[in-house]
């Protein structure tokens, strides 16, 4: 299949390259060309439209997308959700989020099936597309379910464990780090594990040996509330950042979800072992768990990264109202309108995002790479007038200026209707019987 989408504002998130007219081509999974349209290229347009790609053969389009002046940009990477969970949007609110687990969350995930989270992120594949998000980084119960949900409807997604005392094992993370790093190409798996408190100092001592044996990257939970942070010091008299840091958790780099509570030697830390910190602002903001202090991080050199969190504690599935929340948080913080730019904060929902999940072939618009794009409708009077379309999108940007979501140079959003091989009210009923059965 090639695509060419053209008459387009063209944003790809290369360092220093401004936004320009142009058209992008696509061919199969992957961008072909990226093309300027300056003056001269201009008079050229309808001879390059056919001539050849490589010699003298028409390029024979098997689809051309006039975006209609349109922004063209790299899809959102939702560097940290947990997408089974959209069962319990709205159940279990305006809780602590000690209490919220305990009392709320855990007991109703008890009662789940593999084929309730197999709907349950399909209804999270929605929400995702029409946000213009293309590659999620999701931790749930049993990754496989989430896994073929992702590839049945041809979501991008980057899996990892939620490991801890009462689900799982270290023996099966290993045997899901072999199967889903193998089986799809829009499948990936890193190691991961919940969080410090979940976890007995004999199960992480295990993840920690299972790093060092595949010398790879591992993220958790970390540092998310005060009380956690108090816990881990009475029981190992560190921080958890610390205490994991300890045990050689870390040794391959990794990231953290969260970060909101961390002390200055964590900061040297995160630096120290090449970490990625997944910023969750609305979530953190609901559960009053407190703001991540990012002006900090990017001042000391540690790369933010921006995740949604899970539809139970935000509680939609929206990187436009994260991208606005991680800007105004972080001014609140510092008391200070100038600290967080939007076009940092445009590139940590993009770029760094795709970086944190190892998705270095879906992080900006070139040639070769991935195609994973959104187009932005423009002509909306919440991005008018367009004196800066980076900052439109990261303060006034919303979810009803995403036109179309591209993965894999597959279209599975377009225009309001989806193309995921299911009818959405297919979905919402089944979830709708499923959680009434949960609930009842």
């Amino acid at each position: 299949m090639r695509i060419r989408l053209y008459n387009a504002r063209v944003l790809t998130m290369e360092k220093d390259r401004p936004i320009f007219r142009g058209e992008v081509w696509v061919e199969e999974d992957r961008i072909l060309r990226v093309q300027e349209e300056n003056e001269e290229e201009k008079r050229e347009t309808e001879k390059l439209s056919s001539e050849a790609v490589s010699g003298e053969e028409p390029p024979d389009f098997h689809k051309e997308i006039d975006c209609g002046g349109n922004l063209l940009m790299p899809g959102f990477k939702n560097a940290h959700t947990h997408s089974g969970m959209t069962f319990l949007r709205s159940y279990a609110d305006d809780l602590p989020l000690q209490k919220w687990l305990s009392e709320k969350i855990f007991p109703m995930e008890k009662k789940l099936t593999g084929e309730d989270i197999f709907h349950f992120v399909k209804l999270a594949v929605l929400e995702y597309l029409s946000s213009g998000i293309t590659a999620i980084f999701d931790m749930y119960l049993n990754p496989g379910i989430a896994a073929h949900a992702c590839m049945e409807m041809g979501m991008r997604c980057v899996l990892t464990s939620g490991l801890n005392d009462f689900t799982s094992s270290v023996e099966a993370v290993e045997e899901e780090y072999d199967q889903w790093n193998h089986t799809s190409p829009l499948i990936s798996y890193q190691l991961g594990f919940h969080a410090e408190y979940t976890c007995s100092k004999k199960l992480l001592t295990q993840m920690a040996a299972l790093v060092n044996k595949l010398k790879a990257p591992v993220y958790a939970h970390i540092c998310e509330t005060a009380a956690e942070v108090a816990g881990c010091k009475r029981r190992y008299g560190m921080t958890p950042l610390f205490f994991l840091d300890t045990l050689g958790m870390f040794n391959y780099g990794g990231g953290g979800f969260h970060c909101v509570h961390v002390k200055p030697e964590d900061i040297g830390l995160l630096r120290k072992r090449r970490m990625y910190v997944i910023t969750n602002p609305g979530s953190n903001t609901k559960l009053a768990s407190g703001i991540a202090p990012i002006s900090l991080f990017l001042e000391k050199g540690i790369p933010v990264a921006i995740g949604t969190d899970g539809a139970a504690s935000n509680n939609s599935l929206d990187m436009f109202k994260e991208m606005f929340l991680v800007s105004g948080l972080a001014k609140l913080k510092e008391k200070n309108a100038a600290c967080m730019e939007a076009e940092e904060v445009l590139r940590m929902a993009t770029v760094n995002g795709a970086a944190a999940m190892h998705l270095e072939q879906a992080d900006v618009l070139a040639e070769g790479r991935l195609a994973d794009m959104i187009l932005i409708d423009l002509q909306k009077p919440n991005m008018q007038p367009v004196h800066n379309i980076e900052k439109n999108l990261v303060y006034s940007g919303s979810k009803q200026n995403v036109k179309m979501t591209m993965i894999g140079g597959k279209i599975l959003y377009q225009d309001g209707q989806y193309h995921v091989g299911e009818e959405p009210t297919h979905i919402y009923k089944e979830v709708a019987e499923r959680v009434a059965r949960l609930t009842k």
